[in-house]
């Protein structure tokens, strides 16, 4: 009789644990989105308690867009250059800097094409 009891405590205990410990495991994503502070924090806790409807299939993704931010360096896929003096800077900054050099060097050249024109 008492391990009857015992056994059904049992069921109930790991029942109730089972369940929470999904909730929590879960959730985990978000509390990284949390702590990152990203921009997208709702979504991913939204779609964490989606994921517990479709099988967990979304949970991975969700991982992956989670970590994938950070407050400090945003998404990670800026490319920073060093100039000779040590200071950091975008390559769009530089791509930007020869691009106006490009066209300034076509401008002086139509110019001159427009001024030999008008020569003529």
């Amino acid at each position: 009789m008492f391990l009857d009891y015992v056994a059904l405590f049992l069921i109930f205990f790991v029942g109730i644990f089972v369940f929470y410990a999904v909730i929590v495991i879960h959730d985990i994503p978000y509390e990284i989105a949390v702590h990152r502070n990203h921009p997208h924090q709702d979504a991913i806790h939204v779609a964490g308690w989606v994921s517990l409807f479709t099988l967990h299939v979304l949970w991975p993704f969700l991982w992956i867009w989670s970590t994938l931010y950070r407050e400090d360096r945003g998404w990670g896929f800026k490319h920073h250059v060093s100039d000779a003096n040590g200071n950091v800077t975008d390559d769009k900054t530089d791509d930007l800097a020869s691009l106006q050099q490009q066209v300034n060097q076509l401008q002086e050249q139509l110019q001159k094409l427009d001024s030999q024109q008008q020569e003529r």
